[in-house]
């Protein structure tokens, strides 16, 4: 995809099959909440926080479920159709390094917070309803914040009973609207699905698609709110299995679906289409320019799922701590800010999200808000900044048999804390352990230096 492609080119690739489906019918009381989005009070610790800058850009960060690196034809993939986020990849900067947690919750909590996981991870699909998120320090900032999407943060019915309950609601983070699907309850996230508009459940949905009934509350949002500045947070619910067709699958009147990993590449192809119709809404609207779009996954791919790219076929790793576990794709895009075509080989951590949106809304971070992050927007901005030299993970989800497992890396070079070190770039399923050689003995010692300094 070349970096030269216009603005008219890309507003008729994105919006390409793109359909807005009206959001029908009255709302029925779910049980909590009375419809009206409101805003509840920020926390005081918030209200001593410092603003820079009269000039807010709005924020959109769209974050796929189950996606790694290797599923977007940006980053070599030639196993699916990704026209959308090539293009903007090609006309904003992508990011080689970017890692996430190996697992959703995780990642959510990392991404939200801005802290590694040891600080403030609970259990899996909780986010403990005592933290401050980039919904908070935004909202306090000036900003009208939404989420839609997939939730997973409060405990729902389907989990155990010491964490059934538990968590939070959307409004108790600092998001005034949302739509989303697995508040309470899962049901199904695709077709016929279940969702929650702002503590109400639209009627309407039978033969509706869960993503769509997402998207559309979004640009709903975007146009009420096109004077700004507004957050957007769109955690989708693709890629996610189960396996099922999309409504542009040739399949997809038919009345059962059973999980298939056939149905993947058109999930991949749909999710993409999502993320050019908020695209196309921001242009229609003029807001492009003063909007802040970005992409990533929240884990690495399906384990089921096997992908032809550039350099070979990546199967995906997602629960493990390999790079098919926790390597993710980055794009963004604001143009004018953001150079185009660029391709930025800094790590990023999950943690550094919140930090980045904080510098761009011009506000400091309170004080007593512990944030293991790094503002990468000096970078976005064309600018070297101030890189980081490694990434840490602290993994340990409670849930299944996985393991507990802490790592230090840096572009090539991991370390866990149980003394494996690995040369990832030539052992990327972490099979051979503890090269010889003094490059490998410096990396320890370097890395082992950052293991012993996180407790």
């Amino acid at each position: 995809m070349e970096a030269g492609i216009n603005r008219r080119q890309f507003i008729k690739m994105a919006s390409l099959g793109a359909t807005f489906l009206k959001m029908g019918g009255s709302l029925k009381a779910e049980g909590f909440g009375d419809g009206r989005p409101e805003r509840i009070h920020p926390q005081a610790s918030l209200e001593a926080a410092t603003f820079k800058s009269s000039r807010k850009p709005n924020i959109v960060l769209i974050i796929a479920d189950d996606l790694g690196y290797e599923c977007l034809g940006c980053y070599g993939s030639e196993s699916y159709k990704t026209p959308v986020l090539d293009v903007l990849a090609a006309t904003g900067m992508r990011f080689e390094h970017c890692y996430s947690q190996p697992l959703c919750t995780p990642s959510r909590v990392k991404i939200m917070t801005g802290q590694y996981n040891f600080r403030n991870y609970v259990n899996f699909g909780v986010l403990d309803p005592k933290q401050k998120t980039f919904g908070h320090l935004l909202r306090n900032a000036g900003y009208v914040t939404c989420v839609v999407g997939k939730w997973q943060l409060y405990g729902s019915v389907n989990q155990s009973a010491e964490v059934r309950g538990t968590g939070s609601l959307p409004q108790q983070v600092g998001f005034d609207e949302y739509c989303l699907w697995q508040i309470t309850d899962r049901g199904s996230r695709y077709k016929d699905p279940v969702m929650v508009q702002n503590g109400k459940t639209p009627d309407g949905l039978k033969g509706k698609y869960g993503p769509d009934v997402s998207c559309d509350y979004a640009l709903d949002f975007i146009e009420r709110h096109k004077i700004g500045p507004f957050l957007l947070y769109f955690p989708m619910a693709l890629v996610h299995s189960p396996f099922v067709p999309t409504p542009d699958s040739e399949d997809w009147e038919k009345p059962e679906h059973k999980n298939n990993a056939k149905y993947f590449a058109d999930m991949v192809a749909y999710m993409d289409k999502i993320v050019g119709r908020i695209v196309s809404k921001l242009d229609e609207l003029g807001l492009r320019e003063n909007t802040l779009v970005l992409f990533t996954g929240d884990n690495g791919t399906n384990k089921s799922i096997k992908s032809k790219t550039t350099n070979g076929i990546i199967q995906g790793d997602k629960g493990r701590t390999t790079d098919a576990g926790t390597r993710v794709p980055l794009i963004v895009n604001q143009p004018g800010v953001v150079p185009a075509g660029k391709v930025c080989g800094d790590l990023v951590d999950f943690s550094d999200f919140l930090p980045t949106f904080a510098e761009a809304a011009g506000m400091e971070i309170p004080g007593d808000m512990p944030v293991d992050g790094r503002s990468f927007l000096p970078q976005l901005r064309g600018e070297r900044g101030n890189p980081r030299e490694w990434i840490f993970c602290h993994y340990d989800p409670r849930w299944g048999n996985r393991r507990k497992r802490r790592f230090v890396r840096d572009k090539r070079w991991k370390l866990y804390d149980n003394g494996d070190l690995y040369d990832v770039p030539a052992d990327k399923l972490e099979q051979k352990p503890n090269p010889s050689g003094p490059e490998a003995i410096a990396a320890r010692k370097r890395l082992q230096a950052v293991l012993d300094s996180i407790k």
